[in-house]
C-alpha cells in the first residue's frame, strides 16, 4: 500500500510539472505572438529620430523593430535583391518607384516627413553669410573644396541645383568626392573639404560639423521621406500600426526636434 501510495505521488508530480511547463509554453506562444517583429528599411535621414522613437514603441506596442539604414537608392537595390521587409520609408522618387514596380502596397503610401537642405562648415570654422541667393553663391564660390557624396538624398539635387545657381561650370573645380563608404559630414569634420550642402537633420546631429542654416527660401530644396507596406510583409497590421504611432503627439515632437518637418497628420 505504501508503495503504491509513493507510486501515485510521483505521478501527481510529474503531471504537474507536465502541465506547468504546457502552460508556461502557451504563455510564451501568446506572448510571442503579440510580440511582432517588424522589419524596417528606412533612410539614413530619418534614423536620429528612430533612435529615439524605437524605445518608446516597442515599449508601447511590446513589440519590436528591426531597423537598416541605409541610402534611399541602396535600399531599393536591397529591395531589388528580394531582402525581405515589413515597412520601407525611403525618399518619395524612390517609392513612386516601388509602388510601380509593386514591391509595396500603394493604398499604404504616405509621407512621413520632409528634410530642408543647409550648408555646413567643420566645427568652430566661420559661418558665411547665406542669407540670400547671392550671397549664397558667393559663399560657395569661396570654397576651395566643396564636398559631396554620390549616395544619399543630397546627391539627387546637388547637380541641378548648382545650374539653377549659373555656377556649375565654375564649381566643377572645387568638387572634392567623398571616398566610398564615407559619409561626407565626417569628411567634412576632419577637414578634408570646406563645406557641403546636406540634410539639415543630418549637420544637425553630426560631431565635428556646425550647420551654417538652411538653404534661402527661393531655392530651398525639400526631400519627402515616404514610407509604405511591402506587399510581401510578414506583419502588415503591425506595421501599419507603427505608421499610426510615427503620428503621435509625442512621434511629431522628436521629428521635428531633429530638424524634420512632419508628414503625417497628427492623431490626438
Amino acid at each position: 500500500m505504501k508503495r503504491a501510495v509513493i507510486t501515485v505521488t510521483k505521478v501527481l508530480t510529474l503531471a504537474v510539472f507536465i502541465a506547468a511547463n504546457v502552460l508556461a509554453l502557451a504563455v510564451w506562444n501568446v506572448e510571442r505572438a503579440g510580440a511582432a517583429e517588424v522589419r524596417v528599411l528606412a533612410s539614413g535621414a530619418i534614423k536620429t529620430v528612430f533612435e529615439e522613437l524605437t524605445p518608446q514603441y516597442e515599449k508601447a506596442a511590446k513589440g519590436k523593430l528591426l531597423i537598416t539604414y541605409g541610402s534611399s537608392d541602396g535600399i531599393k537595390q536591397e529591395i531589388q535583391k528580394g531582402t525581405p521587409f515589413d515597412l520601407a520609408l525611403v525618399s518619395a522618387s524612390v517609392m513612386d518607384a516601388q509602388v510601380k514596380q509593386g514591391t509595396v502596397v500603394q493604398g499604404t503610401r504616405v509621407d512621413v516627413a520632409r528634410s530642408g537642405a543647409g550648408l555646413a562648415v567643420r566645427k568652430g570654422a566661420p559661418k558665411p553669410d547665406i542669407g540670400t541667393v547671392e550671397a549664397f553663391k558667393r559663399t560657395l564660390l569661396t570654397a576651395k573644396a566643396f564636398g559631396y557624396s554620390k549616395i544619399g538624398m543630397t546627391a539627387q539635387f546637388l547637380p541641378d541645383l548648382l545650374q539653377r545657381l549659373g555656377i556649375a561650370e565654375e564649381m566643377k573645380p572645387k568638387m572634392k568626392l567623398a571616398r566610398p563608404g564615407q559619409n561626407e559630414m565626417d569628411a567634412l569634420a576632419n577637414g578634408e573639404f570646406d563645406m557641403c550642402i546636406p540634410q539639415i537633420s543630418e549637420a544637425l546631429v553630426s560631431p565635428g560639423v556646425d550647420l551654417v542654416g538652411p538653404l534661402p527660401p527661393e531655392i530651398q530644396v525639400y526631400t519627402v521621406i515616404s514610407a509604405a507596406v511591402a506587399t510581401g510583409a510578414r506583419e502588415p497590421e503591425a506595421a501599419k500600426e507603427f505608421l499610426k504611432f510615427l503620428a503621435t503627439p509625442e512621434a511629431i515632437k522628436v521629428i521635428k526636434a531633429k530638424g524634420l518637418e512632419p508628414g503625417l497628420k497628427q492623431q490626438e
